[in-house]
């Protein structure tokens, strides 16, 4: 079944055929998709007033320079500058920064799932065996992926997954990032912009797909030790959020912010302004966030309209704001609660604050930092009753899946 459809993919979209043709050979194996250089070895792309670094190791970004309002570059993705590190990190503290997680991103209920009438188990990695979380031991985070295509303003990874961590079948997928200066200021203004594109391919049997870009953002650069009073969030179409119980898995039940208004973003507020209002909402015996909010967009956009930001978030401290669109139908929002001042921030990051008093902070402090994720409903391959499950089932008979993100910088 696999070569029909590769060939038919092949004709019908230039996009995909580098990783199709990749894919095409019966003896691909993990050993295969390692890069011919080292999976550690940085990629750096560039624009007008923006440069990214990326590895191999999990398709990462692993730093991001934008303009403050002073017109200095900072790095505001968190991260480390040593890239070995961050296999280091998987061993310990697996923090995912800047990866793809998938196959399946974030929870699955008891690391179980049915589909076609076949039940099928998956490694679990948290709570003591409770559930899966970003696709199982080994997930894509931990890959080596291949470049299979690199210009000065685009590169793009591949990953042949190979019924990894007992998922069923075969899946391909590109993940492509993008920068540019693009036209997304209310006056036609052209401002930095960061483009993440992954597109996966059931080859071969019907399976659950949610890829998921995990970046870790502080657009105050570590200026201050906390985002709390620094940043401010805002999502305008986030009026329900998926509700969970003590370890982060849903009930089943869908809330609204109106109900609970310290997940209320839909006007502007700082991150840290319902803080002492949140415990428990990012888990049993935690304070601070780390929840799916379900994106409702105006009447007439349509479900994956990708034209228009459904994130803000700015800095006071360097004025950096970021406004984000996706193609996805939710948000998880987690406020970097479980960091607590044992990472150090990046050498790198703190020689650009020698001017700011005390030299900026040194460690990932506990809500030292926001992490945006584009990604589906929480656990939906468990939750038929949602009636969305053509976003989350893919085979060789449907499209692919596609998760589609723009990352517009500029300056308050």
């Amino acid at each position: 079944m696999i070569v029909p459809l590769l060939n038919l993919l092949l004709t019908s979209s230039s996009f995909i055929r580098p990783l199709l043709a990749q894919a095409s050979s019966a003896s691909v194996s993990l050993a295969a998709t390692a890069t011919s250089s080292s999976p550690f070895t940085l990629h750096t792309l560039s624009a007008e007033n923006i440069t990214a670094t990326f590895i191999p190791y999990g398709a990462r970004l692993t730093s991001l320079l934008v303009p403050d309002r002073s017109g200095a570059d900072q790095d505001i993705a968190v991260g480390y500058d040593d890239p070995a590190q961050y296999a280091v990190d998987s061993a310990t503290n697996h923090t995912y920064f800047g990866t793809i997680v998938g196959r399946y991103g974030n929870r699955i209920r008891n690391g179980t799932f049915a589909l076609d009438g076949e039940t099928f188990d998956i490694p679990t990695n948290e709570h003591d065996g409770a559930n899966t979380l970003h696709g199982g031991l080994i997930g894509y985070d931990q890959r080596n992926w291949t470049v299979t295509s690199q210009s000065d303003t685009s590169i793009t990874f591949t990953l042949l997954d190979s019924a990894f961590e007992g998922f069923p079948g075969s899946v391909i997928t590109h993940a492509t990032y993008t920068v540019s200066s693009a036209v997304s200021g209310a006056l036609g203004e052209r401002n930095p912009r960061l483009t993440v594109t992954t597109v996966s391919v059931a080859l071969d049997e019907a399976t659950p797909i949610m890829l998921v870009p995990h970046f870790y953002w502080n657009l105050g650069a570590f200026t201050t030790p906390t985002i709390l009073d620094d940043q401010t969030l805002w999502m305008p179409y986030s009026d329900r959020y998926v509700e969970v119980d003590s370890i982060l898995v849903p009930t089943g039940a869908l809330g609204t912010v109106a109900a609970r208004s310290v997940l209320d973003f839909t006007s502007p507020k700082t991150v840290g302004r319902d803080l002492a209002s949140a415990p428990g909402l990012c888990g049993e015996g935690c304070t601070g966030y780390d929840n799916t909010f379900i994106l409702d967009r105006p009447r007439g956009t349509g479900a994956e309209a990708a034209s228009f930001p459904i994130l803000s978030l700015w800095s006071m401290t360097t004025g950096i704001r970021m406004d984000v669109s996706t193609n996805q139908q939710g948000l998880q929002i987690y406020s970097c609660n479980g960091q607590n001042g044992t990472i150090p921030v990046k050498q790198s990051q703190v020689q650009r604050n020698t001017h700011v008093y005390g030299g900026g902070t040194k460690f990932v402090e506990r809500h030292g930092c926001l992490v945006v994720e584009t990604q589906g409903w929480i656990d939906a391959i468990n939750h038929p009753e949602w009636g969305n499950s053509e976003y989350w089932i893919y085979s060789p008979e449907t499209g692919p899946a596609v998760n589609y993100a723009t990352y517009d910088f500029s300056v308050i």
